[in-house]
This record gives structure tokens, sequence and C-alpha cells, in this order.
């Protein structure tokens, strides 16, 4: 009367009943053996995925998607550009800049740094640093004033602040009549950004973008021009078409490429992590595997008078079939349950633990 017979038998088998209370404890186990192992999948991939993305728009906050420079060194008018790029509608903002080394000194403080210049209307078009300030703004930085914002901790190691005073040594040499002599700059501090990535707020300051070609003897040229995309994703594939499309002399290249070994690190990682979650689970199914043995131990006489009422061996074996994956499923659909609401509220749960 009950159809399928398997489906029936194996549902019934997976419930406890008088003295098999043993078997359906080691389902339960099963069970939450799987759950355990789907949760912990879930929530540290979820937990690296979060972490990825958002070293990812650390980086991307101060570098770019893309970067535009010539060959020669040196790009000039780079506003001849925009024509090209505007064809792009992916392109979401664009601004030139150029990049310098140089060493900032104030009083004993003494530290390298990369040097570069922006422009400060142009900038949050590409960056988020216009919204990284803790003291200042971007537009603070005006040609000619030889302001300069520096990165926080890059302040703290020069021991400077506000409206205080820092010198610029640059490698490029200047000749004077005793002889060859570092370019040296006088530039007044006027912001503070943290960026939240130690790499940028230790070594790097912002000038403007006038200034800059000024100190590092680019008269009329920029280092090139920085490019946003609205998919970030898109711009592997937007640098080979760029490539096609704009003159002989330029050089294209995108933030994989800038940070190629750091993300290809993050994903070994993020995958090694999953091969080894994965052998959590595979044990969980081990477990199911030795409950359904021990389940047919238990069940000899009942199978055998299923085969004396004309049942086959497959169907014998589709009910404890049956039996491992409501296992499964259960175990699956709790662990998927209880890993979206631990990934949900990790941030909660880690302070308090």
């Amino acid at each position: 009367m009950f159809k399928p017979l398997e489906i029936f038998i194996g549902l019934r088998y997976t419930r406890a009943k008088r003295r098999n209370h043993f078997i359906s404890f080691i389902s339960f186990i099963s069970i939450a053996g799987v759950a355990l192992g789907v949760a912990a999948l879930i929530t540290v991939l979820s937990v690296m995925n979060g972490f990825v993305e958002e070293v990812r728009d650390r980086i991307l906050g101060v570098a770019s998607h893309m970067v535009v420079s010539s060959a020669n060194d040196g790009l000039d008018e780079w506003r001849r550009l925009e024509p090209y790029l505007e064809r792009y509608p992916q392109v979401k903002g664009m601004a030139p800049f150029v990049d310098g080394e140089g060493m900032l000194t104030a009083g004993a403080g003494v530290s390298g740094a990369l040097i570069r210049g922006v422009s400060p209307e142009l900038e949050p078009l590409v960056s988020s640093l216009d919204r990284e300030m803790e003291i200042g703004a971007l537009s603070d930085l005006k040609a000619g004033e030889f302001n300069i914002i520096l990165g926080q901790e890059l302040a703290r190691r020069l021991g400077v602040r506000l409206g205080e005073k820092v010198t610029l040594v640059t490698p490029q040499a200047s000749v004077t009549p005793i002889g060859v002599m570092p370019r040296l700059k006088r530039f007044t501090v006027v912001g503070v950004f943290e960026a939240g990535m130690h790499e940028y707020d230790s070594a790097l300051a912002l000038i403007h973008l006038e200034d800059g070609a000024r100190l590092f003897l680019r008269p009329g040229q920029v280092s090139g021009v920085r490019l946003k995309l609205d998919d970030m994703f898109e711009a592997p594939y937007l640098t080979q078409l760029m490539v096609q499309d704009l003159p002989r002399g330029y050089v294209i290249t995108d933030w994989t490429r800038q940070h190629v070994n750091f993300f290809r690190a993050l994903k070994t990682e993020k995958i090694m992590m999953f091969i080894i979650l994965s052998l959590i689970v595979a044990v969980a199914v081990f477990n199911i595997v030795s409950t359904l043995v021990m389940v047919v131990t238990d069940k000899e006489a009942d199978i055998a008078i299923l085969r004396t009422l004309g049942a086959s061996p497959a169907s014998i074996m589709c009910i404890f079939i049956v039996q491992g994956v409501v296992i499964g499923l259960f175990g699956t659909l709790l662990g998927l349950v209880g890993g979206i609401a631990l990934a949900s509220n990790v941030e909660v749960i880690v302070p308090a633990i």
C-alpha cells in the first residue's frame, strides 16, 4: 500500500523505533558531522572572500584600475588621450599623475617616500583618497604653493603636524657654481590621510600635479593617466582592446598585473582552505557510510523477510541509499543555514569568543 516502497522503508529506518535507538543516534551524529563540515566550509570561505575584497578595495582606493603611460618615460599633452578613452563606456574617470621618489626630512626625522603629483579636481574620479583624509582635504593642494599631504604613518615617523614644514630631497641633481647639488624643496604639510594599508600610509606623499612636474623636471609632462572602471574585473580585457586602439608608444597596465603576486597568493590560499575544509565534509560522509553498514547489520532479519516477500537486491539497496541521502540532505541544509548565520554575524561572534 506504500509507494514507492524503498522510500517509505528508508524514511522509517531513519527514525528511532524501540530497539534501534543506537542506530538513530549514529544517524544524528552523521547529520551533525555533515552540518558542521558544511558550516565551516561556508564560514571560512565567506571570511576569506570578504578579506580579499576588503584588501583589494583598500589597494585600489589608492592605486588605480588601469594606467596609461608612455614608453618614453613621459606623457606630453595627456588630454590628447581623452577622445580614445571616452570611446569606452566602462571608463568612469581619468586623472593624470606624476610619480617620483625622494627623501623627506623634518628635524631629526628622515624617511624615503613615493611622491605623487595629483590633480585635486580629477583625483577623486579615480581614487578614494579624498574620503580617507583625516586632516585637511585634497583641495588644499594648490599649484605653486608647494603644499604636501602625508600618509598617517609617514607623518608620525617624521614627527610633523598640520602647518609644519618638511624638506623633500629628490634624486635629480642641480648644477651650481659650487658643484652638483641635490634638489631640495620645502613643503608645507596641509593634510594627513589614512588609506588603511601600511604600504601607502608609511610611504606615500601627495603634492599638486604642477608642483610635481616642476620638481621632477618634467615641464608640461605627466607620468601617465590613471583610469577607473565601473567593473574592475574588465581591466584585463579592456587592456587588450586599448593596446590595439591607442597610437603606438603607449604602455597600458592594469591592477591585476601591478599586484599579481599578492592576489595570486590570496587565491592559492583560498583554494587550499577549500580543499582542507572539503576533507572535513569527506570525513562526515564516511560517517554516513559507517552508519549504513551498521544499519544493514541490524536489519538482517528485516532484509530476509523483504527478500522472502519478493523484494529484489536492487530494492533492498535503494532502501539504504534513501536513508543515506536523507542524512546527507539534512546535514547539508543544516550546515547551509548555520554557515550563513555564522558568516553573517562573525563580527559579533568573534569578539564575544
